[in-house]
């Protein structure tokens, strides 16, 4: 199953660097892992915004859940998900 997911990032800006650097290194370990693992195939930055477009190949609804809500990030983000299907015009 595909899904588009939207993630837009609201780190706290009284959050001591120390902190954000090492949830910042966890997030990106995280992602990473998935990355290689075939979970998370594509992740766009979107220019200007502390933003990703992403695209998420899982085996389910719930597995998509737990994926993101793995997310060091999580609690600092808005997400927004779509399911993606096959378009009848895609060669």
């Amino acid at each position: 199953m595909l899904f588009h997911v939207r993630m837009d990032v609201h780190l706290p800006h009284d959050l001591p660097a120390d902190s954000r650097a090492e949830i910042v290194a966890r997030e990106k370990a995280y992602s990473q892992q998935l990355q290689h693992a075939g979970k998370w195939p594509q992740l766009w930055r979107i220019v200007g915004e502390y933003s990703n477009y992403s695209i998420f190949d899982v085996d389910s609804t719930d597995e998509l859940h737990d994926i993101l809500s793995g997310l060091p990030l999580f609690g600092y983000m808005t997400i927004k998900v779509t399911p993606l299907a096959t378009h009848p015009s895609k060669i």
